[in-house]
């Protein structure tokens, strides 16, 4: 080998035996995997979830017994490169206590469209579907609510607050002496920086 081609050659990079294992067991519902930030992403087909977090937990040499957390993400106003086409992603995030390793799965879901839920599978994956549920209105197969009640906010909400398209604004708040606090919009204390004129509330921060 010349030099020319030693500094062509490309390092060889080993796949982690988590997506080797769901690729040789599930060929067709891995979609994509990627490394950011020393963390591993795997994004699998939505109707697959369930099976694919059942290996990762039961599989001996993976041994993934532990649900960190799950959440949302609302993409419908993101312009950059995207790891799923759907409007929504739920974020799946595991470890295993054994080889003190994590891995995050992911999946796509679009308005309508429902998610198997892992409350089975893991007990701890119950209230996070359903704040999910509440706060971007991706509904979670076998975790509803009875209809008409929500989860988080009150029965009577319109809408879900942590879609793109939820408008900002507060609501009056109440204090124990009955005295009525101010909505967000109607006060504003910014805070130092580049874009703001160097204040927090009335006290000076930034020296300018």
């Amino acid at each position: 080998m010349d030099a020319t081609e030693a500094q062509t050659e490309q390092p060889v990079v080993q796949e982690r035996p988590e997506v080797v294992r769901v690729r040789e067991a599930m060929p067709d519902t891995l979609l994509k995997v990627k490394e950011f930030r020393g963390d591993t992403f795997i994004c699998v087909r939505r109707e697959d979830i369930v099976e694919v977090i059942k290996l990762l937990k039961e599989d001996p040499d993976l041994d993934y017994g532990y649900f960190s957390e799950c959440l949302g993400a609302d993409y419908s106003q993101w312009e950059h490169e995207r790891d799923l086409t759907e409007r929504f992603e739920v974020i799946y995030n595991l470890m295993s206590l054994k080889h003190n390793s994590r891995i995050f799965v992911k999946i796509g879901v679009d308005d309508g469209q429902r998610v198997p839920t892992l409350k089975h599978v893991f007990l701890g994956a119950e209230y996070p579907e359903r704040e999910i549920a509440d706060m971007f209105g991706v509904i979670f197969e076998g975790n509803e609510l009875p209809e008409g009640q929500r989860w988080l906010l009150p029965d009577d909400w319109v809408g879900y607050p942590l879609r793109k398209e939820y408008p900002l604004g507060g609501e009056d708040v109440f204090f124990d002496h009955g005295d009525r606090g101010p909505a967000v919009e109607d006060v504003q204390m910014p805070h130092a920086g580049e874009s703001f004129e160097g204040k927090t509330g009335s006290e000076d921060v930034s020296g300018r």
